[in-house]
């Protein structure tokens, strides 16, 4: 069975990742892009996935919008950046 196509987080949070989205998953997903950024602090991207074990492109989309990032690894970035990225 196919998978439903659904919208990017930056597609639902017009102004990325600065401006608040009105749809509730887009804002969820904004506020964590923000949180990421926050949490990588001055350490690269490429560090930043080594210590969480996840692929450097996985976490520019996060912070660029243009990928849903999933539980596993919300998790793993969590433990590796020692901060909750979401609420």
């Amino acid at each position: 069975m196919a998978r439903t196509a659904r919208p990017t987080p930056a597609e639902l949070a017009p102004g990325w990742p600065d401006a608040p989205s009105a749809d509730a998953a887009g804002e969820a997903a904004r506020r964590f892009a923000v949180r990421l950024r926050e949490a990588i602090g001055d350490r690269s991207i490429r560090a930043a996935a080594r210590d969480a074990e996840l692929s450097h492109a996985a976490l520019l989309g996060y912070l660029n919008g243009s990928t849903w990032p999933d539980l596993y690894a919300i998790s793993r970035l969590q433990a590796a950046l020692g901060q909750r990225l979401v609420e």
